[in-house]
């Protein structure tokens, strides 16, 4: 098939163009890192607009967002509100206008009513549910990053073993998280476009690992791995408790296993994602 990406840059998007190019489809990315005509924001924009008029299916996937350093920092302002608004706007907008096939990336943290990155996760919803798209919700994938500003938590803490010999976290690290490793997102998502017609946006399409792992654990994880190459590196959490999601509960449904199931460990999966960074610093 002709598909389409929309933040084929980020964390999810850049596993997903590798795979589905391995698959056999035909592949187009859409990121602002590409160039400025890729930018979402901006309407009219006649090149996103053949993209998405070409495609016969779309990958929704760009959004605004990071890792809990970078929500605790900009959620809250006019520009991170901006910027997700108009991108799902025009974006909504093109995928109506010629009743695109869709996924649209949205988050556990969807229901949290306090985080507006989970009310305009919500709102996502909302559009995608009224043009009878699929929404799917995205427990803390992780990945190969590229924007370290953006960094999500497990390679926010490898950078930092690397860069400083100590992992300093933003919480006491008790908070527990359903972490899942990108390749097996993209094996999900290959399952829900292939199953697409025997969906509908009603459907709970929860993609995690459905384990529970404590933000503590990960770090030891990780230092065992610097351990591991012979660099000892420090694990510093602090004082303070979880204030981006509250350490809040959300139970996943298992409703996607009847088509896919998870099959990488966490412990492989920080592995994987330590040895990929590490040839950076090599």
């Amino acid at each position: 098939m002709n598909i389409a990406i929309l933040g084929s840059a980020g964390q999810i998007g850049a596993y997903l163009e590798e795979y589905l190019k391995e698959k056999g489809h035909d592949v187009i990315g859409v990121d602002t890192v590409n160039g400025p005509q890729n930018d979402l924001r901006v309407t009219p924009n006649t090149y996103v607009e053949s993209i998405i008029k070409n495609a016969d299916f779309v990958f929704f996937l760009a959004f605004d967002v990071g890792g809990s350093r970078y929500l605790k920092k900009y959620q809250h302002t006019f520009d991170f509100i901006n910027n997700n608004t108009r991108m799902m706007a025009n974006t909504f907008a093109l995928l109506e206008k010629y009743s695109k096939r869709f996924v649209f990336a949205s988050s556990q943290m969807s229901n949290m009513s306090y985080s507006p990155y989970g009310v305009m996760k919500r709102v996502g919803e909302l559009h995608t549910t009224s043009l009878k798209g699929l929404n799917v919700h995205f427990w803390n994938v992780y990945g190969i990053e590229n924007d370290m500003e953006k960094a999500h938590v497990i390679t926010d803490f490898i950078r930092k073993g690397f860069e400083g010999g100590n992992i300093s976290m933003l919480t006491d690290g008790t908070e527990q998280r359903e972490f899942l490793y990108a390749e097996d997102c993209c094996e999900a998502l290959e399952s829900v476009m292939n199953n697409y017609d025997e969906l509908s946006s009603d459907d709970n399409l929860h993609i995690t690992s459905f384990n529970q792992t404590s933000i503590l654990k990960i770090g030891e994880i990780i230092q065992s791995l610097f351990k591991g190459i012979g660099k000892e590196v420090t694990l510093s959490p602090s004082e303070e408790k979880d204030n981006v999601q509250k350490d809040k509960r959300n139970e996943a449904s298992t409703f996607i296993t009847k088509w896919w199931k998870p099959k990488t460990s966490i412990e492989d999966g920080i592995s994987n994602v330590f040895n990929d960074m590490k040839k950076n610093y090599d």
